[in-house]
């Protein structure tokens, strides 16, 4: 047994016709988001910088921060490469000494050789972990760079410092700060 109904029964009708607009009221103040096309979606800056380093920075018209990425992560990779050459020049010349072989260290005691590895390789593996933080705040900031050019920001919302003491209503040294939206 089944029951059909017409489907005009459960159907809703358009109330706006065409050219009417909705305004949104909240507390009795209209409210307004505005939104245009241009708007760089995040996650696209943060593939581009995921792609290549600074192609979310690029993406997103902040081309003075390109150089700034390129300088953490160049500093970062270049103190990666001269400690883990330095650390295997102390590994080498310790193993050389332990098979005794000649080594390029003769000055220095075996406790030194064994120190100095210790000392390059806890730097080297610090400056790689430097160097993937740095990667990955180039991602994180241009993400958070998209995001926050999607909102509106206008005079409505505004940091006013005042001096005065909330509790004897005097002028005294620091700052309240308050929000007015």
């Amino acid at each position: 047994m089944s029951l059909t109904l017409p489907s005009k029964l459960f159907a809703q009708t358009d109330s706006l016709a065409a050219g009417d607009s909705l305004k949104i009221m909240h507390n009795s103040m209209p409210v307004s988001h505005t939104y245009t096309e241009d708007i760089n979606a995040p996650a696209k800056a943060a593939f581009y910088s995921a792609i290549l380093p600074g192609g979310g920075q690029a993406y997103n018209r902040q081309y003075w921060k390109i150089p700034i990425v390129y300088a953490a992560l160049g500093t970062a990779f270049y103190f990666y490469r001269q400690n883990n050459l330095l650390y295997h020049q102390y590994r080498d010349a310790y193993q050389n000494r332990l098979l005794g072989l000649p080594d390029p260290y003769p000055e220095y005691d075996t406790e030194t050789l064994i120190k100095a590895q210790n000392y390059y390789r806890r730097n080297r593996d610090i400056a790689l972990m430097l160097s993937v933080l740095a990667y990955a705040l180039n991602i994180i900031e241009a993400n958070v760079a998209a995001h926050l050019r999607q909102w509106n920001i206008n005079g409505q919302l505004s940091f006013k410092p005042i001096r005065i003491s909330p509790y004897t209503h005097k002028y005294t040294f620091g700052f309240h700060l308050r929000l007015t939206f």
